[in-house]
């Protein structure tokens, strides 16, 4: 236990903290996406039948199951006493809310008009993912490259009850209020704020919902010990199975489009890779800069440059179709994340010599 305490991680060390299921996310992934893939090209009638199921008018039956059991242990592990922990530390909380709320979606904005200013579709999908900020995975990511595990937890709370609140006004200024000042052509692009606003009510707000009255209930009747140490590393690993569940969905029902159009593809994922890279590098540096140690610095940047790309699915999905560019471009979100920013855990780690010990720590002899 006390090696734990004084040693810094290793790239063995951090794959040995892992599970199965975890060492192996970018396998599994890629797998998902292989079996979606074959899937919709093969198996008749499944896109028809997977069409057919709804929830409600524009939400897929399929996609909601999956979405609210992937988001749902995540927003059951978050400690929404804990508010404090983060709200306390101004550095850290102002930089996450200018991240995540302005230097996010304006980045994104850029790199959609700079790379796909013919292609309207896919770049109103890559804005739309600009806005979805990062509520769930990032909590993986944090974890394992020994970020700040509570305040991440509490961020991804912030952006959560933000994300309800403002995503849908956000979501109409970039794609309709934006660029008409700017000038830029919009023809075609009809955006309603009620569906994305039921959107993110319906994707967002029942899984953060039952995630927080889980904690209240269970931890009420049981305490909190049996709550994080029996019942959240049971319903823990659903959060993988629910993103596996929805990546064979989403790409049995687009696997038409993707085999059909590769260089599209590759176009949408260009700005993505610049994205999550350019968000990682310059909000780590941020926290370097402004004097957050090791942690804390690795926290802001995980959150900010990771994207809640199961929102975004979501949202392209309810109010442009499951067909649709938009949510093409939301599905090679995660293509493109997950092995981007798996890399940049062990970036981060490779770094972590460049800061001064944590004041926090223990001293040792």
């Amino acid at each position: 236990m006390t090696s734990t305490e004084t040693t810094e991680p290793t790239e063995k060390a951090v794959a040995a903290r892992m599970s199965t299921l975890d060492r192996f996310l970018p396998v599994w992934i890629g797998a998902a996406m292989i079996v979606g893939l074959l899937a919709g090209r093969f198996v008749p009638g499944l896109n028809t039948a997977l069409n057919s199921l709804h929830v409600t008018s524009g939400v897929s039956l399929p996609i909601f199951v999956g979405l609210l059991v992937m988001m749902y242990p995540v927003l059951a592990k978050v400690r929404y006493d804990r508010l404090d922990t983060v709200t306390s530390d101004k550095r850290l909380l102002v930089s996450s809310l200018l991240l995540n709320w302005i230097a996010g979606p304006a980045v994104m904005f850029a790199l959609a008009w700079t790379f796909l200013p013919d292609l309207p579709e896919y770049r109103t999908g890559l804005i739309i993912v600009g806005l979805a900020r990062c509520i769930a995975m990032v909590i993986v990511w944090n974890d394992l490259a020994c970020g700040d595990r509570e305040a991440a937890a509490v961020l991804v709370a912030l952006n959560s009850v933000f994300q309800v609140l403002a995503f849908a006004g956000l979501g109409w200024f970039y794609l309709a209020v934006l660029p008409g000042w700017l000038g830029l052509d919009t023809a075609g692009l009809d955006i309603s704020a009620w569906s994305i606003a039921r959107s993110v009510l319906i994707f967002l707000g029942i899984p953060l919902v039952a995630g927080y009255l889980s904690r209240r209930l269970g931890e009420s009747a049981k305490g909190r010990s049996w709550y994080e140490n029996r019942l959240l590393p049971k319903i823990g690993p659903f959060t993988l199975y629910g993103l596996l569940f929805t990546i064979v969905v989403l790409f049995a029902l687009q696997g038409e489009a993707i085999t059909s159009n590769p260089w599209d593809v590759v176009r949408i994922a260009l700005p993505l890779l610049i994205y999550f890279a350019a968000m990682w590098a310059g909000s780590f540096a941020l926290g370097k800069g402004i004097g957050l140690g090791y942690e804390r610095s690795t926290t802001l940047a995980f959150t900010a440059a990771g994207n809640n790309f199961e929102l975004a699915i979501a949202v392209a999905i309810a109010t442009f179709g499951v067909t649709s560019g938009q949510a093409l471009a939301g599905v090679v979100g995660p293509l493109i994340e997950v092995p981007v920013l798996v890399a940049l855990v062990y970036v981060s780690l490779a770094a972590r010599k460049r800061f001064a010990p944590e004041p926090t720590a223990p001293q040792s002899q």
